[in-house]
């Protein structure tokens, strides 16, 4: 029987209990199968900077027994829903994906892709997401309210919503990938350590708070947290925000005349937070602000987050097993798949490489470290 090609999309900011539970299923659902993972590194999709390198994540993703790891671009892994969607899901198809197992609150693939037909079909349901946003809802509370009004079908949770977010794009570019839900087994907000199994935010929080995360981690993953807290590039930010005042508005997601509010409110904050509180309204959710930080960081401006098609996939680790894979398919491939960084690469990456450099800046790392090679695991 031929082997089954299995992905996840992920973040691991960082890997925890829930993340073994759900690659345990996915190994329980598709035994000896091919598990492909594509990952976000530096920055995540809510705009939060993560806690581990993406070396460190790759590592950590090889030992627990995913066979092979690829890189979601920056122009993707930093923006919406929808947006990461689309290049986690282009990759997945590229790399000849057969199922994408990811976590929902509802565990109903059947209710998630009815809604997805809506929302890529009905048109009266684009004009009432358009009315909501007019009345001042953000997004993900417009679009919730509209399928509510369209379908009598509730939709609200982060997973469930992201979950929708890959369906719609296994249908838009016709991958052929089969979607399977697992159960979510906690908040994925809930900031409490109250269980062996908690969100990804309690456990940053908990580092933050000098709190030992050795229960709510695996073994190996504890290794690389125990010394970590949450890195603070607010000094960077207010820096960038005061050199280029006005002209932050060429920057991806800095909208609506936001960059006013910033303008006149940077002076009088020290952290993230200040800066978060004073500027926040109703429809700028926490996590959009942050993305909107994030690209105002790093520079990415609206012409280069324009470009949300797939240039090539670039590898960040395999096992025996994926590398096998990789070299059966490469040839078939309409995308070049990049390994070791060559200097023909480097305009093709330049945004990563951008960003790369300044999370090394950051987390006061060598800043060339995007050069290093795929990191390679024997399968056990």
């Amino acid at each position: 029987m031929e082997m089954k090609k299995v992905g996840i999309i992920c973040e691991y900011n960082p890997f925890h209990n829930g993340h073994l539970y759900h690659l345990e299923k996915v190994k329980e659902l598709f035994p000896d199968s091919l598990v492909i993972l594509v990952m976000s590194s530096c920055f995540t999709q809510r705009g939060n900077i993560s806690i581990l390198s993406k070396e460190e994540k790759t590592d950590i993703a090889l030992k627990m027994g995913i066979d092979l790891v690829v890189e979601l671009p920056f122009v993707f892994s930093s923006q919406s829903a929808d947006v990461f969607a689309k290049g986690s899901i282009a990759i997945l198809k590229e790399l000849g994906c057969e199922y994408l197992v990811f976590g929902s609150e509802c565990n109903d693939v059947d209710k998630l892709k009815e809604i997805a037909h809506i929302q890529l079909n009905n048109s009266f349901y684009e004009e009432l997401v358009k009315v909501y946003m007019e009345n001042g809802n953000n997004y993900p509370t417009a679009m919730s309210k509209a399928i509510k009004d369209v379908s009598d079908l509730k939709i609200d949770t982060p997973n469930d919503l992201l979950g929708l977010s890959y369906i719609k794009e296994i249908i838009r570019q016709d991958a052929g990938i089969i979607p399977v839900t697992i159960k979510r087994t906690n908040d994925f907000h809930d900031l409490n350590l109250n269980d062996k199994i908690v969100s990804a935010s309690a456990i940053r929080k908990g580092l933050d708070e000098e709190i030992d995360m050795k229960k709510y981690v695996p073994k190996i993953v504890y290794e690389y947290l125990k010394d970590k807290k949450n890195f603070d590039y607010f000094h960077f930010l207010k820096y960038k925000i005061l050199v280029e005042g006005i002209n932050i508005n060429k920057y991806q997601t800095v909208d609506e005349g936001i960059e006013n509010r910033i303008i006149n409110n940077i002076n009088n904050c020290n952290c993230l937070q200040e800066l978060m509180l004073k500027i926040k309204t109703k429809r700028y959710t926490h996590n959009k602000l942050s993305r909107m930080f994030t690209h105002i960081l790093v520079s990415l401006t609206k012409e280069e987050a324009c470009d949300q098609d797939l240039h090539y996939i670039r590898v960040l680790g395999f096992n025996n097993r994926g590398k096998e894979y990789l070299k059966g398919i490469k040839k078939n491939l309409k995308l070049p798949i990049i390994t070791n960084i060559k200097k023909k690469d480097e305009e093709l990456l330049k945004i990563d490489i951008r960003v790369e450099k300044i999370y090394s800046l950051i987390v006061n790392d060598d800043v060339n470290n995007y050069k290093n090679p795929p990191i390679q695991k024997e399968k056990s």
